[in-house]
């Protein structure tokens, strides 16, 4: 990916983070040109502060270097900030991922597949606080205990011939 696209993405993220109410700056030479490692971006809203190291591909796996995953989490905690991996792909909306949450490859660099992100990132809404993700087992898991073995005898019967139809309405309503 080209700097000049990077640097978009990060502006762009600057924004939408600006947009949800976020103090937001993005580090000036973050990455060169000084000798202390700096994240791209630093945001805050009075309760949540981040320092988000931000990458973006066009849909190949996003790498980053061990150093960097490092300088990132060592300027966060002296900071007071909780590190954050923000990665984007194309016609994909933004995913955050704690550094601790990343595939870590035998090098000692770490990888976010686009499928990954979708799946198991945090999403802008929630990052930013407007939505809390729900998976599908926390949807299942409603107290629900199966169906009702009542109901289950009364629509065997109905089934097997024994009961009539109207008679089976009757007893379940």
């Amino acid at each position: 990916m080209s700097q000049a696209k990077g640097d978009r993405r990060e502006r762009e993220l600057v924004n939408e983070l600006d947009a949800a109410g976020f103090a937001v700056m993005r580090a000036p030479a973050s990455g060169s040109a000084t000798e202390r490692e700096l994240p791209d971006v630093l945001a805050g809203d009075g309760e949540r502060f981040y320092a988000i190291e931000a990458k973006s591909s066009a849909g190949d796996p996003i790498y980053l270097t061990g150093e960097e995953v490092e300088a990132l989490t060592y300027f966060a905690q002296n900071f007071g900030a909780k590190p954050r991996i923000g990665v984007r792909f194309d016609r994909e909306d933004w995913y955050f991922f704690h550094p601790a949450d990343l595939y870590v490859t035998d090098g000692g660099n770490y990888r976010v597949k686009k499928e990954t992100a979708l799946a198991d990132g945090t999403d802008f809404a929630e990052f930013v606080g407007r939505s809390e993700k729900v998976t599908l087992a926390e949807l299942g898991d409603d107290g629900d205990d199966g169906p009702d073995e009542d109901v289950l005898r009364v629509l065997t019967a109905v089934e097997q011939g024994v009961m009539e139809i109207e008679e089976a309405a009757t007893l379940l309503e």
